[in-house]
């Protein structure tokens, strides 16, 4: 059974904090319905609040559809909703203009409630429209400044005092500046936390890139002169061959040896670039996770373990350290080498990754866990993945030593 905060937890940073920032303006016209629509039925007739009501959520759903459209494009997956902004802010006016007539004309006990309909709708408003502008402080300031002015003008040219017209447009200022500012600071956080991302991504893929180049640089350096020699070798070959001179099949014996050597250093560095070194693993994860943010514990000693032993473990670590910066949110990755009746234990656990299975990271062909299971099985070794509590995913790898290398492990193991 799925648990209930399992949708929350399969989401990744980014996706949470988008989430949480289309759930904050939604909570803001929750607010604008009930604080200011609902409340008016304490003050007036049910008529006239029901009025109030009406026009104070018909704006706050106007508000939010909005709101998801002006999100999208700030993210870059749709363009900027000009048609909505405009029909928000004339319907904003709008039912501001309907708001302070009402109080002036109404019964005398509606004038606080209209006045504070009037303040609210534009308020809400003016904080939604600016997400359009997020990106020019000036923009922002000159809007809130321009509805504070436009509703002190509607304000005074409806009847209002100008006294009370003054504190109508101050009040207005103060309460538009802020509703705008937290809607602009809400998409700037959004865009920063999708940019790191976007960083994060683009600096392993900057990595992968790099370890391309200096496999290439590697057999270039292997190949480039053992290839020119050849070609050469088999020209002069050739050309004493067609001499009737017997110095050709030297030549191409040697032709030979040059490419049976050179087949043996291609094997080599095929073999280093595929083997992975526990001790050198262990290190780059505690400076990939330092990088991402997570809390990384190493201990235990690898010194004298076998090679192949090693090199499966430390495929372990590397496919862990993976899995743990693309599918999860980890705040802590403990890792523990540790020697037990013969066997070397490699346990990692993390704190933000709910079971998986052998999906995006799992196959054939060396990925995953079916293909560390591959690895480890070609040593003896095994696998076991699971959570192991709430919130806490454990991997577990044990793989059997030879008896020679077992006792000089346990002679330098802590």
């Amino acid at each position: 059974m799925p648990r209930p905060w399992g949708w929350w937890r399969r989401k990744s940073t980014p996706e949470k904090v988008e989430a949480y920032t289309r759930g904050s303006f939604v909570f803001f016209g929750v607010c604008e319905i009930v604080g200011i629509g609902l409340s008016t039925y304490t003050h007036v007739g049910p008529r006239l609040a029901t009025m109030l009501s009406l026009m104070v959520g018909i704006h706050a759903v106007a508000s939010m559809a909005t709101v998801a459209r002006v999100l999208d494009w700030t993210l870059g997956r749709r363009a900027l909703p000009v048609r909505g902004l405009w029909g928000l802010g004339v319907l904003t006016e709008a039912l501001a203009v309907v708001a302070v007539v009402i109080g002036e004309h109404g019964p005398e006990n509606v004038e606080s409630t209209a006045r504070s309909v009037f303040v609210g709708v534009q308020g809400f408003g003016v904080g939604v429209i600016a997400l359009a502008v997020h990106h020019d402080r000036r923009r922002v300031i000159g809007l809130v400044s321009g509805f504070a002015a436009a509703a002190g003008i509607v304000a005074f040219a409806a009847g209002l005092p100008w006294p009370a017209t003054l504190i109508t447009a101050c009040v207005l200022l103060v309460v538009g500046a802020f509703l705008a500012a937290t809607a602009v600071f809400s998409v700037w956080l959004l865009n920063v936390v999708f940019t790191l991302d976007d960083a994060k991504e683009t600096r392993a893929r900057l990595a992968v890139a790099e370890e391309r180049l200096r496999f290439g640089r590697d057999l270039h350096d292997v190949l480039g002169r053992n290839l020119s020699v050849i070609a050469l070798k088999s020209e002069l070959a050739v050309q004493l061959s067609r001499r009737g001179r017997p110095e050709a099949v030297e030549q191409m014996i040697e032709v030979q040896r040059i490419a049976q050597e050179s087949q043996r250093e291609v094997r080599d560095v095929v073999r280093g670039y595929r083997e992975a070194a526990l001790e050198v693993e262990l290190a780059g994860a505690r400076g990939v996770l330092s990088a991402a943010g997570i809390v990384s514990e190493v201990t235990g000693e690898t010194a004298g373990l076998p090679s192949e032993v090693q090199s499966a473990l430390g495929w372990v670590v590397r496919e862990a350290t993976t899995n743990v910066l693309r599918h999860g949110d980890a705040k802590k990755v403990a890792v523990m080498v540790r020697m037990s009746e013969g066997r070397v234990v490699l346990t990692v656990e993390n704190d933000g990754v709910a079971a998986p299975t052998d999906g995006p990271s799992a196959g054939s062909g060396g990925s995953g866990l079916a293909g560390l299971r591959e690895r480890l099985s070609a040593v003896d070794g095994t696998l076991e993945a699971g959570p192991v509590g709430k919130g806490v995913f454990r991997l577990t790898a044990q793989v059997p030593l030879p008896s020679a290398a077992a006792g000089a492990a346990l002679e330098v193991a802590p």
